[in-house]
């Protein structure tokens, strides 16, 4: 009988599976207009370089200007003179003579080829790979500005124009602090100002002040967008203008990140760029959409004073503390799957076979990578083992197995290495690890110990952490989670069901039995080396409906044993398992425990739980074979899905649709997918500077969140565990390991909603 039960529950599995591989046709749109697969094409990627102009001089790094020459070379005017960096160099040479080295500020070219410079000292031009000066305007200079009449040049002093080799002055204004010019490629100029906006040539000079003309008078940057409008950049925003009249205007509701605007360009492609002392705002004309690029991640610093396009699109930035190369790239999803595995697999296994974050020495410097313990590395490590199964699911290729199995083996050992029956360990490191462990061994004196029983009368004082292998090979941290028992289980599901050859199978049996019996010893609880149960490692009755101070965590655990007993009964065969959970369902109540979850009291809601749910639906969904039950465990999937979608995470969005045979979400699954950024670095991410967002204590009451969604481009490096709302989040001393995206794309790929 027990072998019946057990071929009937992965029978049903695997016909399931199939159900949702997406072998049915190539059609694209379902009848209802819904997306049903994405087919997998190019796309812009971008990525992020930046370069210090020099490191023992910082007026050189205070970058003001920039500017690509027709020959992209990358000039910029800085704090310290003129700096020329080669198209295919990485290094800054210095332009002007050592006499003439002071404040830069402005560069252009005509169209012959020519920089021309606005420096301290005057106006310089390139003659013979070199800048000379070219006498007459009064310095200091600000602005230059190349036009089909000339090359005019701004400054305190007057204005004035170089043509057929000789200045000319113009009366063109009286306002001597001139910000930003342009060309009305009429003969005119545009003309910004800490006194207003103006519009002069030979005829005539307009002044635009007035309130209902611009959001604020200091005015900073301008450019024209692709229909002719004039979008004018400074305090408050950018008011954009056709003609005499404004016809709209971006504030920080618009998507503004910092009232300081400090200028305005048009990228190749019709974007318009907006920089500020906060980031940089990206915005289509006529399209309310935009996107945001701030932080280490995308610059060198935020204050953010200039930038220039190369031939291929590429945004160069100015800004307080360097210069910053914002590339594109084309990209299909496929090569990034490969990038991202190759940084997996080169930067990120540990013996012995642990698949997990890494630790930068010095941060943000990702060539002082070195290895690091986490108490989820046997969690993570599983989330990997679900990765190289589904992608052997795809591929069939023998690497994936062979590192699936590595990835398992590593999960088995957890708990070999404890030496105690069923019980596995957080992680391992070897007993000659020559680094700080996290969490190391400690004591508590009784004030201590009061304290903690205070803040938390559930604390359990863990003073042993670590604890030496018998065969003097490792050291293993104790105190297992529930999170980790339910990211290992996540990962046995999948190895079992998509790569496990029958001898593999009989393995992961008898590996789950053991840890199951000791459950089932141990009333529920998962007991550590001091015979007593962990802190987290709590699924009992007597707890979970018996202590009130467990009701946070009755729903989530009471679904989470079910799943365990579930998935454990189906490749045993054991009885004991099947007992056990309709004792926990009919007189117990662990069914109408787990209903509330996502009712829950505000201040039980934590986001990882999504994620741990998510572990353990598809034992539940799968494998339950009683109608009744099924359609309990399918309602309580769909209200999951109902409360989370709008994470636009695609690991919840391809698990529900591999549970359900659907593509519920796949467009915002594949936008994730795309625009998730190249770097693994745990960029520092302070949205809660950002004037476009308001700070919030929603959807999670115990952090400060920002009130929008963003982009993946624009939040800290994701793992699943972390809350993308949060207001200031990331730890650039990190690189995360890149299973978090390569996990939902290869499900993607196994359901077909990926071609």
């Amino acid at each position: 009988m027990n072998t019946i039960i057990k071929i009937n529950a992965l029978g049903l599995l695997m016909a399931f599976i199939g159900m949702g591989c997406g072998e049915t046709t190539e059609v694209d749109i379902g009848s209802e207009g819904q997306s049903t697969s994405h087919t997998d094409t190019a796309f812009v990627q971008e990525y992020h370089k930046g370069f210090v102009v020099h490191k023992e001089i910082p007026a050189a790094n205070d970058v003001r200007a920039i500017h690509l020459a027709p020959d992209q070379n990358v000039w910029i005017a800085t704090g310290n003179g003129v700096y020329r960096k080669p198209k295919t160099g990485a290094d800054w040479e210095q332009m002007l003579p050592e006499e003439n080295v002071g404040p830069a500020y402005d560069l252009d070219t005509e169209p012959s080829g020519k920089v021309w410079l606005a420096s301290w000292d005057g106006v310089y031009v390139l003659e013979n790979d070199a800048l000379v000066q070219v006498p007459g305007p009064k310095p200091p200079i600000a602005k230059v500005l190349s036009t089909p009449e000339g090359v005019y040049a701004f400054g305190p002093y007057g204005i004035w124009l170089y043509s057929e080799n000789e200045w000319k002055s113009k009366n063109f204004t009286n306002a001597r602090s001139i910000r930003a010019v342009i060309s009305d490629k009429n003969g005119g100029l545009w003309l910004g100002t800490d006194i207003g906006l103006y519009h002069s040539n030979e005829a005539q000079t307009i002044a635009y002040q007035k309130n209902e003309e611009l959001i604020s008078a200091y005015v900073k940057g301008l450019d024209f967008d692709e229909q002719g409008n004039l979008w004018v950049a400074g305090l408050g925003g950018v008011t954009i203008r056709n003609g005499d009249r404004v016809i709209d205007r971006k504030e920080p509701a618009d998507g503004i990140t910092n009232i300081h605007v400090n200028f305005v360009k048009k990228a190749p492609d019709g974007k318009m760029w907006v920089g500020t002392d906060y980031g940089i705002t990206r915005f289509q004309p006529g399209e309310n959409d935009y996107s945001v690029r701030l932080s280490k991640r995308w610059l060198r610093a935020d204050e953010v004073r200039d930038i220039d396009f190369d031939a291929h699109g590429n945004a160069w930035v100015a800004t307080s503390d360097g210069v910053s190369l914002i590339g594109r790239k084309e990209m299909t999803l496929a090569e990034k799957a490969d990038y991202f595995y190759d940084q997996l697999i080169t930067r990120h296994v540990r013996e012995p076979g642990i698949v997990a974050r890494f630790k930068l020495e010095v941060p943000g410097d990702t060539s002082s990578i070195v290895a690091d313990d986490d108490d989820n590395d046997g969690e993570y490590t599983a989330m990997y083992l679900a990765m190289e199964s589904f992608r052997y699911a795809v591929t069939g290729s023998e690497e994936a197995k062979v590192r699936a199995k590595k990835a398992f083996d590593f999960l088995h050992l957890l708990r070999e290495v404890t030496g105690r029956e069923g019980f596995f360990a957080r992680t391992v490191v070897p007993v000659d690890w020559d680094r700080p462990m996290h969490d190391m061994n400690r004591t508590y004196t009784d004030r201590e110990l009061a304290e903690a029983i205070i803040d938390n009368p559930r604390t359990k004082p863990v003073e042993v952490r670590w604890h030496p292998s018998e065969d003097g090979k490792w050291l293993w941290k104790g105190d297992t989670s529930s999170d980790e028992f339910a990211g290992h289980f996540f990962g046995y599901y999948w190895y079992y069901l998509l790569v496990a050859d029958e001898a593999e199978k009989q393995r992961i049996a008898a590996h789950v039995e053991q840890i199951m019996d000791h459950l089932l010893r141990n009333d529920f609880y998962l007991v550590g080396v001091d015979g007593k149960p962990t802190k987290w490692g709590v699924w009992s009755p007597k707890s979970l409906n018996d202590d009130p101070e467990w009701s946070p965590e009755k729903p989530l655990n009471s679904l989470e044993i079910l799943s365990f007993l579930k998935f454990a009964h189906a490749i045993t065969g054991k009885a004991a398992y099947q007992e056990a959970y309709i004792k926990l369902i009919k007189e117990e109540g662990y069914l109408e425990n787990a209903k509330p979850l996502y009712t829950t009291n505000p201040a039980f809601e934590t986001y990882f739980d999504i994620y741990m749910a998510l572990y353990i639906y598809p034992p539940l969904i799968n494998l339950e074979e009683d109608p009744e039950l099924k359609a309990e465990y399918r309602k309580h999937l769909d209200q999951w899905f109902a409360k989370f979608k709008d994470t636009r995470s695609p690991l919840l969005n391809f698990t529900y649709n591999l549970l359900t045979g659907g593509a519920e979400e796949l467009e915002a699954s594949i936008f994730f997918l795309q625009d998730a950024p190249l770097s693994l670095v745990d960029w520092r991410i302070d949205n809660g500077r950002r004037e476009d967002l308001q700070l919030v204590r929603s959807p999670i009451l115990e952090e400060i969140q920002v009130n929008e969604l963003r982009p993946p481009s624009e939040y800290r490096t994701m793992r699943w565990d972390r809350n993308p709302y949060l207001a200031v989040s990331g730890n650039p001393s990190e690189e995360k390991e890149p299973v978090y995206w390569l996990l939902p794309y290869w499900m993607g790929k196994y359901q077909g909603l990926i071609k």
